[in-house]
């Protein structure tokens, strides 16, 4: 009988063994607190990066001379002077569809230009194409002259559905 208790034992402790192993343990990329500290190490790093461009922008304008300032002044104020058209040509764009009443899609699709004389061009050319389209619409030629019905062709049917038949 000792051997059989010493055999249950035996089981016994296998069996907590078995239940008091640790669970298999996730990856530690597999966690969320491994992706939170490696997003706050990547957001500490581009602030880094910003201050670090920064001192060099700030590095790099210290050393350019004066005819290099001015060529950037220039370049800088043309770039303002070219986009100037395309505002116009936005502002005269909603001008025109409001005032010609084209609808949003076709002047989405058709009104591309960028500069105002050819939007204007392209708004021209839009409306003679739907004056167009309305002068060619389908037309009945008959339409609204249709003539009533000759009356003596009336009587005689009339006549021939009510007459005693002659036989």
């Amino acid at each position: 009988m000792s051997e059989a208790t010493a055999e249950a034992t035996a089981t016994e402790a296998e069996a907590q063994e078995q239940q008091t192993e640790p669970q298999e343990q996730p990856k530690p990329s597999e966690t969320v607190d491994f992706w939170k500290q490696k997003a706050r190490e990547q957001e500490k790093r581009a602030k880094e990066n910003a201050e670090a461009a920064k001192r060099l922008g700030e590095i790099e304008e210290s050393q350019k001379s004066e005819s290099q300032k001015a060529a950037d002044r220039v370049a800088k104020a043309e770039a303002e002077v070219a986009s100037v058209p395309s505002k116009v040509a936005d502002a005269l764009r909603s001008h025109l569809v409001d005032l010609h009443k084209i609808d949003k899609d076709d002047a989405e699709l058709f009104l591309t230009a960028g500069e105002p004389e050819l939007l204007l061009k392209q708004v021209s050319r839009l409306l003679a194409q739907s004056d167009d389209r309305a002068k060619n619409n389908n037309i009945v030629p008959s339409e609204g002259n249709n003539t009533r019905p000759d009356e003596k062709n009336e009587a005689a049917f009339a006549r021939s559905l009510f007459a005693p038949s002659v036989d």
